[in-house]
């Protein structure tokens, strides 16, 4: 099930970008042809975007939730994480947190779930 893209205001898109000035960013395809098996890849949509499908193998710790959750669901601070959104936007956000925390190897995904499914990579429910 995809998500129709949305137009998004102003605000939010100028917090992105400033997000994204600080966030290592790679495609879904650079993230296939690199993808080590010693990373996490952390979808962070919210729960209904999850259940409704995501990328094989992913763990999910929603946008509203990683902050408060993400120091007892991965501790080491520098495990490679690479999260994924929609499209990119809001995981933009969530690594910046992330690395105000102190993680200090996490990626966002530029195209997220949407890019994911329509290079027809493995998804589960």
């Amino acid at each position: 099930m995809s998500t129709p893209h949305k137009t998004h205001n102003a605000g939010f898109l100028a917090l992105v970008h400033d997000a994204k000035t600080r966030v290592k960013q790679m495609t879904v395809d650079d993230y296939k042809r690199n993808a080590s098996a010693d990373h996490i890849l952390v979808d962070v949509r919210e729960d209904s975007e999850w259940n409704a499908g995501h990328a094989s193998g992913a763990v999910h710790l929603g946008r509203g939730i990683i902050e408060r959750d993400i120091e007892s669901q991965i501790p080491d601070k520098e495990k490679t994480l690479v999260l994924y959104c929609g499209g990119g936007f809001r995981s933009a956000l969530a690594a910046d947190n992330l690395q105000k925390m102190g993680y200090t190897n996490v990626s966002s995904m530029d195209g997220g779930w949407r890019g994911w499914t329509e290079k027809g990579y493995p998804t589960e429910r």
